[in-house]
């Protein structure tokens, strides 16, 4: 293990985050300093409607802290919903040697940066893209550029998801020696693991909701909402009109009582509430083919492409998820379609009918290099100063 001490600023705690940080502790001096809400308060999710407690361990394995948030309108979708006036002289005091920050739009998030820039190395993780953007010269477009590389020249390295992340990155002008390659990540083994047990509970549920053992499940689980274009997969599954296939839709959302009103008549569609993280893992073995038709904006990637990987499933994902590009090989994993098209999800769909095993068997040896220890290695390679 390093002796050298890293903070790390976090809004909250993620369960995609609480393995990473897990690890971590196991080679590096660590402290997360989480800057949103106490410990004993959940997180309401206006996209699902609902507070999430999350029913795995967030808050084991690790040394972490709650600095105290004065903002008068906490939250995680402005600016001002995180103020922590006592952040930088916590980090300070514990003499942290590196700083890990996840996300600047924050107001302490950035004023962070600004103040350790120069005095310890700054490492930022983040997974925008630029998939969203439009071409041609807006005034706004420019002046959000001029920002952000401004926002970036606070920066000593950024640890970028994926394809899509790096080239954002080098849009905002960090230098490639900057750019260091950190995968978005899953807990892998604890989707992989237990196959036996989740393929039978998986197999028992499929039986309970009336579908056959040869019978072909899509699944679509996210939040029902029009970023996540949950409408388009429902249009083109019927549009697909194939016998002995179904269509499962796991989760809630704002777009819940529309699309129950509308295709809950289709006794091929199945609609399933909300599944905490301890059922996920059975949750995607309902089905032999994974969806994310997301149309966006800010799908930055799609982590459920990788816990369906993770399940050993044939993957589809639009061309609008910062994903797609770098976790699906057409034919070989499953299909990338173009955002918003049915006749392209469909043709997808149909294609994957053929040979979800294999595919899916494909995904299972991929996503194993999209892992946790490669960040690590990365963050090591920082405070050890051995960055080429």
């Amino acid at each position: 293990m390093t002796g050298k001490r890293l903070a790390i600023i976090t809004s909250h705690p993620i369960q995609y985050n609480a393995p990473l940080f897990k690890l971590l502790n196991e080679h590096v001096i660590i402290k997360v300093f989480y800057t949103l809400k106490k410990s004993d308060e959940k997180i309401f999710d206006k996209q699902f409607g609902m507070s999430i407690d999350w029913d795995i361990p967030l808050l084991e394995g690790y040394p972490y802290t709650f600095v105290n948030n004065i903002s008068p309108n906490p939250g995680s979708l402005h600016f001002n919903g995180i103020i922590n006036p006592t952040l930088n002289k916590e980090i300070e005091d514990w003499k942290a040697d590196a700083l890990l920050i996840y996300g600047w739009a924050f107001s302490s998030h950035l004023k962070a940066i600004r103040h350790f820039y120069r005095k310890i190395p700054v490492i930022f993780r983040g997974d925008s893209t630029l998939i969203d953007v439009k071409p041609g010269f807006a005034i706004k477009k420019i002046a959000r550029k001029v920002f952000l590389t401004w926002v970036y020249r606070h920066v000593s390295y950024a640890l970028y998801v994926g394809s899509a992340s790096k080239k954002y990155f080098k849009a905002h002008g960090l230098k490639a020696k900057q750019l260091l390659f950190a995968p978005h990540a899953v807990d892998n083994n604890r989707f992989a693991d237990k196959e036996i047990e989740y393929g039978e509970k998986s197999r028992e549920w499929r039986n309970d909701l009336g579908i056959k053992e040869n019978d072909i499940v899509f699944l679509f689980a996210a939040k029902l909402i029009e970023k996540k274009d949950p409408e388009l997969l429902i249009k083109s599954f019927l549009a697909l009109d194939h016998p002995d296939t179904w269509l499962i839709m796991v989760g809630n959302g704002e777009l819940e009582t529309r699309l129950k009103t509308r295709y809950t008549v289709h006794n091929k569609i199945i609609f399933i509430d909300f599944q905490n993280q301890s059922m996920m893992p059975v949750v995607y073995r309902l089905g032999d083919v994974f969806a994310l038709p997301s149309k966006g904006p800010s799908e930055t990637w799609g982590l459920a492409i990788n816990e369906a990987m993770a399940c050993n499933r044939a993957v589809i994902a639009s061309n609008k998820c910062g994903c797609s590009t770098d976790l699906i090989i057409n034919d070989y994993n499953g299909y990338i379609f173009e955002s918003g098209n049915v006749e392209s999800l469909k043709s997808s769909m149909r294609k994957a009918m053929q040979n979800y095993k294999e595919l899916g068997n494909n995904s299972g040896r991929l996503i194993k290099e999209w892992n946790y220890s490669k960040t690590v290695d990365q963050i090591k390679k920082v405070l050890d100063n051995t960055i080429n």
